[in-house]
């Protein structure tokens, strides 16, 4: 293979504006993958967060929480969207704007992004130093306050650094709807190594390569934005700063 060749035939496909339109281009795909993707997280985040939190907040049943959780990381997602779209519910059937074995890739991508967020969540609330809640205690805070007020503010950053390791992995992980004709970008990447169009198949990896670094880096602002000892850190040097 000469790489030469290949590098330039993925940047002739990447700057042909035909292949970004219509409903086959790289935007309708990467619109179809997002939608798959964010839908996902969602509903791992809906599923996994409340368990996740709670238990951290009462200091029980976390490790049987997480271990049930990471059989997800054990079980290989095209393995089980393979067993899934074999059985007559859910199967193949097409789920509006999911495509052909919408509800199958959902499950599957749903079962992956589980670990990392209910893991994250979780330890975030465990690992609140102890001197920190004993002090809110003493201030009369209710469980629901301590919980609200302390435990969630100073467990947010990996929180979200949870949820971010989640998008970005179900972002990835989403081709392989392709391998049972869903949609998204897998879609150009099978068909352009079935067609020896390495420039197509290389082209459409390279959009899922940048949009996956784009999300990890807005996900890292947004873990930036809500850790509240930076807040409080930027607060302090501005006090300083006025007394000088």
């Amino acid at each position: 293979m000469n790489y030469h060749n290949v590098a330039e035939q993925t940047w002739n496909y990447l700057t042909t504006a035909s292949h970004w339109t219509g409903p086959d281009g790289l935007w309708a795909l990467l619109v179809q993958q997002l939608l798959l993707s964010v839908t996902a997280l969602v509903i791992a985040a809906v599923i996994g967060l409340p368990i996740a939190l709670w238990l951290g907040h009462v200091g029980r049943g976390s490790f049987l929480a997480i271990n049930v959780s990471n059989i997800g990381r054990a079980v290989p997602t095209f393995a089980l969207l393979a067993i899934l779209v074999t059985t007559e519910t859910p199967g193949v059937k097409t789920f509006g704007p999911y495509g052909r074995a919408g509800i199958s890739t959902l499950i599957a991508l749903t079962a992956f992004a589980l670990p990392p967020i209910i893991t994250n969540a979780n330890v975030a609330i465990r690992e609140v130093p102890g001197p920190v809640k004993e002090s809110a205690t003493g201030m009369g805070m209710t469980g629901w306050q301590l919980f609200s007020r302390v435990e969630l503010p100073l467990g947010m950053p990996l929180i979200v650094s949870g949820l971010r390791l989640a998008l970005v992995q179900v972002w990835a992980t989403a081709t392989i709807a392709a391998l049972v004709a869903g949609p998204g970008l897998g879609n150009l990447i099978t068909e352009g190594f079935y067609r020896s169009d390495y420039g197509m198949a290389l082209g459409a990896a390279v959009v899922v390569a940048v949009v996956a670094f784009l999300m990890e880096l807005a996900g890292a602002v947004v873990e930036r934005s809500v850790d509240p000892t930076r807040k409080a850190g930027a607060d302090a040097r501005e006090v300083t700063a006025v007394g000088t």
